[in-house]
């Protein structure tokens, strides 16, 4: 099902006893970050605080905070629109291959061929944005501008004490290219007053790709619109390495199977969701920088503070009864984490696409998927590790990834007692590492230097003539069939459940 809004996704999980409503009066500043934390923690449900309170001033604010909506394999499935009731990420698979069957992941090489790839992005054309009217769309019920704006009265969240102040972490960063081609990212924004914020925007998206292409034509306000809490699958969306011959509305609405209903802001011609909860409509001058955080960031650790654009907002809009959608990250597991498992499992496609050797990825929790990607391939000939590893390095945000493990098609690459008892057994360090040096996650704190530094490459596959390795290699040990058949007969005889 295609969710129309944020709300009919918070009355879905109600309906199936995954949203817990918590009236008791709590600060947005650090304790509804502490309780969502242990929530989360758990693997609890989601959460809409109906009573968010500034303990400081005394006064209540006028909307809830819904939080940890997709903190789970089944909700961040059903937020995809999968009926999945196994607990797990393999219930995204339907909707990779629903993308798959889609999405020309692999341009032929005849032109008939690409006529028939392009005359089949044709049949894409319905899932794009649709435009409705400002009198249908719920997040310009209301109107505040000048004077009226004022920040401060969201209920925004400081979730750890050493935060530099108050993040919107949800956000749903709007802007465009000189041609009005929209990009959605996911860029925090850092309250500084009642009416800017930073935008920590890295040099590699493609929103500050956006920025740069504005002012270089000689704009000096380039418009952006940030909107809050959209419908689940177009969250999920801003957060997605996209293809490249898609926008982020298209993509949501392949995944909903229907068109995202978007509306043109009241200061600027960027189209938001039409069903979001709140807009923030301003603009941003990408030399006019500001020092930003530090922030708790996902990796566990607090990012360090740095200069980012400022934000300028001239305008919130919203529904009346608005709801103050937000996430909160840290050391894994959070919430964040499903949303990269969901992307893992969308992409496999495109993966597999580029490197036919691939059977499937992992990319471990632990690693907040910048860090660590396990690959799991069909080997044929030798340096075909190696192959995939530079690979990886070259291919979109997995440029910077930091780890690389390659194990062979036996090895679930979801297992890690699996994995590592291959990397600790299979590999020589001499033959099978491979030190490389690129592009690193910004947040990377590891690095002698931001942004860039060394990786390594794992090859725990079994080596093949010609790779180095002249001695037998053995085979691991496994019972015979007949002897597991015969024990599995009477093991309840045995009396050693």
């Amino acid at each position: 099902m295609a969710f129309k809004d944020l709300r009919e996704y918070i009355a879905l999980l109600e309906s199936k006893g995954q949203l817990k409503r918590v009236t008791a009066a709590l600060d947005p500043v650090l304790e509804i970050g502490e309780v969502t934390d242990r929530v989360s923690k758990k693997g609890g449900p989601g959460l809409l605080f109906e009573n968010p309170v500034n303990r400081e001033t005394g006064e209540a604010y006028d909307m809830p905070v819904a939080i940890n909506l997709m903190g789970s394999y089944d909700r961040m499935a059903w937020a995809l629109g999968v009926d999945s009731e196994t607990g797990t990420w393999k219930g995204l698979d339907e909707v990779a291959q629903r993308l798959m069957d889609l999405l020309p992941l692999d341009m032929p090489a005849s032109v008939k061929g690409k006529l028939d790839v392009l005359m089949g992005l044709k049949d894409l054309a319905g899932a794009g944005a649709k435009e409705v009217k400002a009198s249908k769309a719920p997040c310009q019920q209301v109107v505040l501008r000048g004077d009226e704006v004022d920040l401060t009265k969201l209920p925004v969240l400081t979730t750890w004490p050493e935060d530099g102040g108050p993040f919107v972490t949800l956000p749903l960063v709007v802007t465009s290219n000189l041609k009005g081609r929209p990009n959605v990212g996911m860029y925090r924004l850092q309250i500084f007053d009642k009416n800017t914020t930073g935008l920590h925007i890295h040099f590699h998206h493609d929103g500050n790709k956006n920025l740069r292409e504005w002012k270089a034509a000689g704009h000096d306000r380039v418009p952006v619109s940030v909107a809050l809490g959209a419908d689940p699958s177009t969250i999920f969306s801003a957060t997605a390495p996209v293809p490249p011959m898609i926008d982020e509305y298209l993509f949501s609405g392949i995944l909903r199977g229907e068109p995202v209903e978007v509306v043109k802001c009241v200061t600027n011609d960027l189209m938001v969701p039409a069903n979001a909860e709140i807009v923030l409509e301003g603009w941003c001058d990408p030399d006019e920088l500001r020092w930003e955080g530090p922030f708790g960031d996902h990796t566990g650790y607090y990012s360090l503070a740095d200069d980012f654009p400022v934000f300028h907002v001239e305008a919130i809009t919203r529904r009346s009864d608005a709801i103050y959608p937000a996430t909160i990250v840290g050391q894994p597991p959070m919430e964040d984490c499903f949303l990269g498992k969901a992307t893992e499992r969308l992409f496999l496609p495109v993966i597999k696409a580029m490197m036919p050797e691939v059977i499937d990825y992992d990319l471990p929790l632990e690693g907040v998927f910048h860090n660590c990607v396990i690959f799991q391939i069909d080997k044929e000939f030798p340096g075909q590790a190696q192959r995939v590893m530079n690979f990886a390095w070259s291919m979109g945000q997995m440029m910077l990834t930091k780890f690389v493990i390659v194990v062979d098609k036996e090895v679930d690459c979801h297992d890690y007692s699996a994995v590592a008892w291959r990397c600790f057994n299979n590999v020589d360090p001499n033959r099978d590492l491979l030190m490389s040096k690129g592009p690193l996650d910004k947040l990377d704190h590891s690095s002698n230097f931001e942004s860039y530094g060394y990786k390594l490459g794992i090859d725990a596959t079994r080596p093949l003539p010609g790779e180095g390795h002249d001695r037998e290699w053995p085979e691991p040990m496994e019972m015979t069939p007949e002897v597991k058949s015969r024990i599995d007969a009477m093991w309840g005889d045995l009396g050693l459940e």
